[in-house]
């Protein structure tokens, strides 16, 4: 069962940057092989088919955790994709071309099909598939292709910080690449605790420390890569038996906070005229307040 709240994990910043090809360098990290989508999916399904929950319990409660912090993720790179876009058109009528200024992006489908949002694809517009899901049912196989699986979704990420310089863009890849760290050294503990290898000693892969990118930075000087979230109010505390000791890194203490981190206010996104989103006039705005108040009963 899930809990959903009305906020994001952190704050992205509202520029009037329109950046078209930002948005479609990003959506590798919403739909792309490594992308949030497919870390997400992997997880639920792992979770959803684990096997002897109960004598495995702090490895199933590993998994059950960090699938809720996925579905956040997928939430926040979609919104940064949206900061991205917008912007990029004007209203004007459909004689002048109003889309005309975007003919050229590179991914031309946020347009045609999405009102300038966010879409279930990859940098290329392929559609995200199930296909990039793994779950073989063995305990420690499917923890070493979440290990790989975060170490790829890493190396994407530094990829898209390099390729573009748009604060919201930079703000949220910089915030994943510290969330995405705790996970890589997550099920890097857990392995050791399953096999007894110290896989933490592979970490970071590539080999390229946090610390080089200022959005990323940041984050970890408030210590945002030693937490690990329970994302839940009284279940899958025994994380505890695998967060726990130094980071590898840099030896911070680990720590298991019992629920959600704080959350920011979702950007509020505006109409898009030219792109009949969402198509509600004033007066229609003015009969949908009148129709509500008539079934609420409130008076003018």
């Amino acid at each position: 069962m899930f809990k959903r709240m009305d906020e994001i994990l952190i704050e992205i910043p509202n520029v009037e940057k329109p950046d078209p090809n930002a948005a479609a360098s990003i959506q590798e990290l919403l739909g792309g092989k490594f992308g949030e989508m497919s870390t997400l999916n992997n997880y639920l399904y792992q979770s959803f088919n684990f096997r002897s929950k109960e004598k495995l319990k702090p490895f199933y409660d590993l998994v059950m955790s960090i699938t809720a912090e996925e579905l956040g993720h997928v939430e926040l790179v979609s919104h940064g994709i949206n900061q991205c876009l917008r912007g990029s058109t004007q209203y004007k009528e459909p004689d002048d071309t109003p889309l005309g200024s975007v003919k050229d992006a590179r991914l031309s489908y946020h347009y045609l099909a999405g009102a300038q949002g966010a879409m279930p694809f990859d940098s290329m517009g392929n559609p995200w598939t199930g296909a990039n899901v793994f779950n073989s049912g063995n305990l420690v196989e499917d923890l070493l292709h979440n290990f790989f699986l975060e170490c790829g979704a890493r190396t994407h990420k530094m990829k898209v910080y390099e390729m573009t310089d748009h604060p919201a863009a930079r703000e949220v890849v910089g915030f994943l690449l510290v969330r995405g760290g705790v996970h890589v050294v997550a099920y890097a503990k857990a392995l050791e605790i399953a096999t007894g290898v110290n896989v933490t000693k592979l970490v970071p892969i590539p080999s390229l420390n946090n610390k080089a990118f200022t959005e990323a930075r940041k984050y970890e000087e408030k210590g945002v890569h030693t937490k690990l979230y329970t994302y839940s109010d009284k279940d899958f505390n025994a994380i505890s038996q695998i967060w726990k000791g130094t980071h590898p890194e840099d030896g911070q203490p680990l720590e298991v906070i019992q629920g959600v981190p704080e959350g920011f206010p979702i950007p509020e996104a505006p109409a898009v005229e030219e792109e009949f989103a969402p198509g509600i006039s004033h007066e229609d705005f003015a009969e949908i307040a009148r129709r509500l108040k008539m079934a609420g009963n409130i008076a003018d």
